[in-house]
Parts: structure tokens; sequence; C-alpha cells
């Protein structure tokens, strides 16, 4: 799901003055798109985004200013009147056109000032929306950065999931969330990952309890937020599953609208799981790196069985 973003937050986080329209501030803004209606000052209307935060700059201002005051006031009426306009905001803490002033208040239409710069300004709303927006899970699993890679760990209650994410901490790597996993999906459709406010740093061992991550082996073992590149399933292992053995085959699972990939490993006594998991985040980068194990050996073998057939003939 997305979190709902009103105007009210976004003069919060940017320090906004409120020009006109306090009775808007809750209106929903429900785009990371922004728009600077520099067509619209000269009159063309036609394919207005009016569900976007509307900016003026300098050139929409210094356009306007040229304009007859009939025109002027035609501009800011029609700029105003769509019900869906989160808010139209000034920037470089130019003077607000009377105009503006006047139709907004009517439309109870919130007019917010900014002494930033129109680009600087623009830059840092959309990261705060696209952050805000995001949609948003949260999965039942344990997530670590190995090696600099995020891993979520999932699997069945009790298969061990905590127990290996404490073996990656001892052995030197960070856990981000352990339980829950609040994931959020950016705009190029890359996960972030999170652990829950309230059990930040927290990780359960059964027959021990909960432990603080922090305090037992410092700031270095642990981080905020991760972006997460692969899932790591952990599963009971089954005498009759036939697994793969050669890692040609890569899996795929999907989370909120993204895909990435899927290493399942099977779980029965005497198997080094963090160890597993380790490797599978080392092979994870080299085959970023454009290094397939698999795929070499695969090659090899085929070039293999060629020479043979060439010799037998």
């Amino acid at each position: 799901m997305s979190k709902k973003v009103k105007v009210s937050d976004l003069v919060a986080e940017f320090h906004l003055e409120v020009i006109c329209g306090e009775g808007g501030l809750k209106r929903p803004i429900t785009t990371a798109d922004l728009y600077r209606p520099g067509l619209e000052m000269a009159g063309y209307y036609e394919f207005h985004p009016t569900e976007r935060v509307q900016i003026l700059g300098k050139t929409e201002l210094t356009f306007f200013n040229g304009l007859s005051p009939e025109e002027r006031q035609d501009r800011m009426n029609r700029l105003c009147a769509p019900v869906d306009t989160p808010c139209i905001l000034i920037s470089r803490g130019y003077d607000v056109p009377e105009e503006l002033i006047e139709a907004a208040k009517a439309q109870q239409l919130p007019v917010l000032r900014t002494k930033m710069a129109t680009t600087i300004l623009a830059s840092r709303i959309t990261g705060f929306l696209e952050n805000k927006l995001a949609p948003t899970t949260t999965i039942h699993g344990v997530l670590v950065d190995v090696y600099g890679i995020g891993m979520l760990i999932s699997g069945t209650s009790g298969i061990g999931k905590s127990e290996t994410a404490l073996e990656l901490v001892k052995r030197g790597h960070r856990l981000i969330a352990d339980d829950a996993v609040e994931i959020r999906q950016t705009a190029d459709h890359v996960l972030i990952g999170n652990a829950p406010e309230l059990i930040r740093h927290l990780l359960e061992i059964r027959g021990v309890g909960i432990i603080n991550v922090m305090t037992l082996f410092g700031a270095g073992a642990v981080r905020n937020v991760k972006k997460i590149s692969v899932v790591v399933k952990l599963e009971t292992w089954q005498q009759d599953k036939q697994y793969d053995r050669l890692g040609l085959d890569e899996e795929l699972t999907r989370i909120i609208e993204t895909d990435i990939p899927l290493v399942t490993i099977p779980v029965r006594p005497g198997r080094n799981l963090a160890v597993i998991i380790e490797v599978a985040a080392m092979n994870y980068r080299l085959k970023r790196m454009g290094y397939n194990a698999a795929l070499q050996f695969t090659n090899k073998l085929t070039e293999s069985l060629a020479e043979d057939m060439d010799d037998m003939e």
C-alpha cells in the first residue's frame, strides 16, 4: 500500500511559508511528479496535469508579469480552478501575484513560498514524495547485509532465520531487521528494507530471548536501511525433492511489483547456513561482475564432450 501525504506534511518538512489557503492544507498529494506551468501562463491548458504540485519559478513569473491585467486574472483563475491541485509553490522568495492570491483564496487552494532555488526545491520535494508515496509492504523474515549485499532470509517460523542472522553478525556482517521487514519500492523498482522502529537492532533467539545486537556487538553490527538484492528461502530438506546443483536456472520471486533473485537453501542438521549465505552473496557479486561459475563449467563440459566426439571419429 502507499502512504498518504498531505500539503501540511510538505509545509512541515521544508518549512514553507503559507501565503493563503490554510483551509486546504489537508489536500492530498497523490504523485511525486511536479509541474512548472509555463505553457499554462501562455494560455495553453489542453494537457495541464492538475494533480501535481505546481511550482512557479523565475521563468513563469517573469512571463506572467508581462501579461495584460485581464490575461493575468484569467491565467490564475484557470490555474487555481481544478479541485485536485494540491498546492501552488513559489520559489526563490518571489513576490506572490495578487491575482494568484485572490484566485487561490476563492478555491481554498494553498499558496506556499520558499527561498530555495527552483531546481533544488524540485529535486528535494521529488525525493521526499517518492519516499513517502512509495508502495510498501511488511514481510516476515530477516534482512542482513552480507559483503554489501542485502540478503532477505525467509522461511517458516522456527527454521533458524534468527540464529543464522546471529552467526552472520558474529562473522562481521550487519543486521538490518529481524522478524518483520518493512519494504518500500522506489520509482525505479528498487526494494529498500528497514526494521520497524519498535524492534530496530533487536534479535529474538529462542531459548535466550530478545537481544540488542548494537549493544552486544557494537554500532558496526547494525544498519538502519538496505537495498534488497537477493531473497534466501530456508526450507526443511525434502528427500524426494530435486534441488538445483549447478545454479544455471536463476529463480525469481516478486515483492510488490519487483522481481529479484531467489536462492532456496534446504536445511538439515550439519549444514552451516551462515557460510552458505556468505557464499551466495559472493556468488551474486561475481555474477554482477560478469563471472558465472556454473555457466563456465557448462561451457567447458560442452567443449570437452565435443573434443571427445571428434577423437572418436
